[in-house]
């Protein structure tokens, strides 16, 4: 829910003083995905706590907490906690900070001995995060990072001697950020960065600090929940996909229709044109690391294209997976936009220096994030970059290539129009499947895929990345990913089925497709490596799950359409459904080749 005291810039009084209100408002919205959250500080977290809540709430979250007593933070993970035990967090915050680093290096320490402070300092903190792998397995782990202290006792000399106290928070941070990525599921909140864009003295309230023990000010509490609620959102999947722009104003500066190609501004030529060329650069950044890109302008078609024309443009006419250029109003467009991509409308986030235009859409598509882009801009992308949309948890090989995978699918869909039978154009495709148990090198993307795919999902069960891990060592699950690949490319890993065994019947917790494969016969694909894997457990029956959602009624049949019997049906749309295995099982998929995995990659 889009609401402006939660919308970047922030007005850290208004938060202030509007937090109850603003969480009466949020809490209207019945569509919330209920997750528990442990927030255990080292300093006092109820305003922390304040703030995640309303930031969540705008996120679809709505969070219940369990708070840890006054800089209890340790003992709470360290040693047997009942209640934390009983609350059994989604979420582990460190709300801690620079006052919780527990032992500072002293004027005149050896470089030897300072390395040891940083080595027994990050071990410290290493500890907390096995002592919730090993008692909380299932949470994700949120960690603070560290603030520069806001006085130098050395002065510049700070930075450079290996025991100025800046020097050592620097080293901590980096030694941190090497260890962490050999703890999945661990996330880094990075303070550091968030006090220096506020800067140190903004940052520090010593009052707060010596009346309530708050470790930060209000407006550094501010900029600290919403990155965590960032990061808790991206956890579950919640990071959009789509950046949709229009073009004059917004890309590049003028009308292309009216003043023409050479007319436009972009390059270097002036500062407002170097301000678009430097949109345009982080636009395109954003593109590489998977964000997929869009055009949504009111504009005579051959006139925007014609913009990309221009060769100072870093943005390039390729780069955008679908375009949208006509007289239509843009909601319609965008909607459409929506659908051609397969993915919701609360994917996307649409630019547009028109204020009316951002009003209309907001007013017409409320799942649409539209940021507040103001007519400056030099602004841009501090506004979208500030505002983490597109937050990621983790950065996949299969994010790099999304734009790659929409223009191999315009491909296909042109491939498509010259077939007369859909089975002659599948049987062109030359599709080949690897469906394997999970493996290890594929957990992240499996993880991602159960907490972004909405459409083709029976039962939508979110996963943390600790989650999805015990289940690949779990003997007691069939779990299986599914990669495909035709002439055109490679669609990368795009389905997965987690079946839980309980004798001689599997459960389906969870079948989950990604929506650019449709309609390609992967599903039975599937289908027909869940019963080999039925056949070699020993499995005699197949109990299936739907659980309806606002956004995957297309696969409420799906189980009737696989030879499912129906076995129960309630009034709110969930159904349950039996497969008795056959002896002997014909497979139902025609036209792909399922390829052969590795043995070793194999298991259970």
């Amino acid at each position: 829910m889009e609401i402006a005291a939660l919308t970047y810039p922030f007005d850290h009084r208004i938060l202030l003083t509007r937090k109850k209100a603003l969480r009466e408002e949020l809490l209207k919205n019945s569509n919330l995905l209920e997750k528990r959250v442990a927030i255990l500080g080292g300093s006092t977290t109820a305003e922390v706590r304040n703030l995640l809540e309303i930031f969540l709430l705008k996120e679809g979250i709505k969070p219940s907490f369990y708070e840890s007593e006054y800089n209890q933070y340790y003992s709470d993970v360290s040693f047997e906690n009942p209640s934390l035990a009983a609350f059994n967090p989604d979420i582990i915050y460190f709300h801690t900070s620079f006052v919780n680093v527990k032992t500072l290096p002293v004027p005149g320490q050896s470089p030897e001995a300072v390395d040891d402070l940083v080595a027994s300092e990050t071990e410290r903190w290493k500890s907390l995060w096995r002592h919730c792998a090993l008692r909380y397995p299932k949470a994700a782990v949120i960690q603070n990072n560290f603030e520069a202290p806001d006085i130098r006792i050395l002065g510049n000399l700070e930075g450079i001697y290996p025991h100025g106290a800046v020097s050592f928070i620097r080293r901590l941070n980096e030694a941190l950020s090497k260890e962490i990525v050999s703890y999945p599921h661990v996330y880094m909140n990075d303070i550091g960065y968030l006090s220096s864009l506020l800067g140190l003295e903004r940052w520090y309230d010593k009052n707060f600090w010596f009346s309530y023990k708050y470790a930060m000010s209000f407006e550094g509490m501010v900029l600290t929940a919403h990155s965590a609620a960032l990061l808790i959102k991206a956890v579950f999947g919640g990071m959009r996909k789509c950046l949709v722009l229009d073009l004059d104003n917004t890309i590049w500066g003028g009308v292309v229709g009216d003043d023409g190609v050479d007319g436009l501004q972009i390059g270097k030529e002036t500062p407002v044109a170097e301000a678009y060329t430097d949109f345009q650069r982080y636009v395109k950044k954003l593109n590489e690391r998977g964000i997929i890109l869009a055009v949504c302008s009111k504009n005579d078609p051959a006139n925007a294209k014609s913009g990309f024309q221009h060769p100072d443009n870093i943005l390039k006419f390729d780069d955008f997976a679908v375009f949208k250029a006509n007289w239509e109003n843009k909601d319609k467009n965008i909607r459409e936009i929506a659908q051609e991509l397969n993915i919701g409308l609360d994917a996307l986030v649409f630019v547009d220096d028109n204020p009316a235009e951002r009003v209309f859409v907001k007013s017409q598509l409320p799942q649409v994030a539209v940021p507040p882009m103001g007519d400056d801009i030099a602004q841009y992308k501090t506004i979208l970059d500030r505002s983490g949309y597109f937050e990621p948890a983790a950065i996949s090989d299969e994010d790099l290539k999304r734009s790659q995978y929409y223009e191999q699918q315009n491909r296909r869909q042109i491939s498509e129009e010259s077939f007369s039978d859909y089975g002659d154009f599948l049987r062109s495709l030359e599709m080949k499947a690897e469906i394997a148990s999970f493996q290890p090198v594929y957990i992240e993307r499996i993880t991602q895929l159960t907490n972004k795919t909405n459409q083709f999902n029976l039962t939508t069960r979110r996963y943390t990345l600790a989650e999805v891990s015990a289940i690949a060592n779990d003997s007691r699950y069939i779990k299986l990913q599914g990669r495909l690949s035709d002439k055109f490319g490679d669609n990368g890993l795009i389905s997965v089925v987690i079946a839980q065994l309980e004798g001689t019947m599997a459960h389906v917790q969870l079948w989950l497709m990604s929506c650019r494969v449709l309609k390609r016969d992967m599903e039975l694909a599937m289908m027909d490596r869940l019963i080999e894997k039925c056949h070699q457990c020993g499995v005699r029956q197949i109990k299936g799950y739907y659980f309806k959602t606002a956004k995957n009624a297309m696969v409420a049949e799906f189980y009737k359409n696989l030879g499912f019997s129906l076995m129960e049906s309630q009034e709110n749309g969930d159904s349950i459904w039996l497969y008795d295995i056959p002896d002997s099982y014909q497979n139902q998929n025609r036209y792909i080749e399922t390829v052969s995995v590795a043995p070793k990659a194999e298991s259970i």
